[in-house]
């Protein structure tokens, strides 16, 4: 396993670290590890929502112009009866 290093970590947040670990039952080292993990895992699923919206909005797009013309003209015939 690597080591990682971290320089100029504000006290605030050292302190908001180390109470999530006490109250975790973790050493502060495991909860910044845990706390990593969790950030990268959660951008990871942003992209994918992100390209998933992306794929709908291209397909949107995509769409040929007055399908959705055909439709509402056919309930307006059916309203009209």
């Amino acid at each position: 396993m690597a080591n990682l290093h971290v320089r100029n970590v504000p006290d605030r947040l050292i302190r908001r670290i180390r109470r999530s670990a006490d109250v975790a039952n973790r050493s502060l080292s495991a909860e910044v590890v845990t706390l990593l993990d969790e950030a990268v895992r959660a951008n990871g699923s942003r992209r994918s929502q992100a390209r998933l919206l992306g794929a709908i909005a291209r397909r949107r797009r995509s769409r040929r112009p007055g399908r959705s013309g055909r439709a509402a003209a056919a309930v307006r015939r059916d309203r009209a009866r």
